[in-house]
């Protein structure tokens, strides 16, 4: 999830369009299929790759697609070799803005995230210049027209989410990254079925920006996102109310 407003939640919990399904089942792809390489392919002693196939899960990824993923990552069926990089920056009006990447190819990755920093006004920072900004946290995303508050708060809180709130007409859970699974497991077997499931950079605090900035900042979040090495991008930004970018 790009940033953690009251708009930009709501967007990408509700506005997964048709359209970025494909690009959004590849980038599980490779996270199901590094967690598998590096832990192994039996998710009840990979928690890694446990928490990856709950999360395409959650997000309505075909089995076939998670066993395939898995088998690349062990090597049953070849697949890439990915390495994970974390990039650092500034967007438009100083947001801090964090870039999750699996690639197989670094150079290219890096010379495509510095481009889109530059070419969309933001700024490529060092290591640890924006991290610190941010921790790490599960979060669970219902539609509160079609998931029940009440048991959304009884089984998240029982099961130990750390918060539930009802915003905008979506129910959000926050857990503890270890925790995350167990809770999500749980509302599952409600029958409860997630807009969105992650764990996710959760900015400590927010950047307030106009509304001509905060087009310039989803514009970079979205170029970011477009790019196939980029698996997370996560900001700082807090939109002006009621903003919705252009073509929205």
């Amino acid at each position: 999830m790009s940033g953690h407003s009251k708009w930009s939640t709501i967007k990408h919990a509700k506005g997964i369009a048709d359209a970025k399904r494909g690009q959004m089942f590849t980038k599980f792809i490779k996270e199901i299929s590094i967690a598998a390489r590096m832990g192994g392919g039996d998710p009840a002693s990979n928690p890694r790759l446990r928490t990856a196939i709950l999360k395409a899960r959650a997000s309505s990824m075909p089995k076939d697609n998670i066993e395939r993923a898995i088998k690349k990552g062990t090597g049953e069926d070849g697949g890439k070799d990915y390495e994970e990089l974390v990039y650092e920056g500034y967007g438009p009006g100083g947001v801090a803005v964090l870039v999750e990447v699996l690639t197989d190819n670094k150079n290219r990755a890096a010379a495509d995230v510095r481009n889109l920093f530059d070419k969309n006004g933001g700024k490529l920072g060092v290591s640890g210049s924006v991290s610190r900004m941010f921790s790490r946290k599960g979060t669970i995303a219902y539609d509160a027209e079609k998931a029940s508050e009440d048991v959304v708060m009884e089984t998240g809180l029982d099961a130990g989410a750390e918060d539930i709130v009802n915003e905008d007409g979506v129910i959000t859970v926050t857990t503890d990254p270890a925790d995350f699974d167990k809770v999500l497991e749980a509302l599952q077997e409600k029958g409860l079925e997630s807009l969105s499931a992650e764990v996710a950079m959760v900015p400590e605090s927010t950047t307030q920006v106009d509304a001509a900035t905060a087009e310039k900042v989803q514009k970079l979040i979205d170029k970011l996102e477009e790019n196939d090495d980029v698996q997370n991008v996560y900001t700082n930004v807090e939109y002006p109310e009621d903003f919705a970018p252009a073509g929205a």
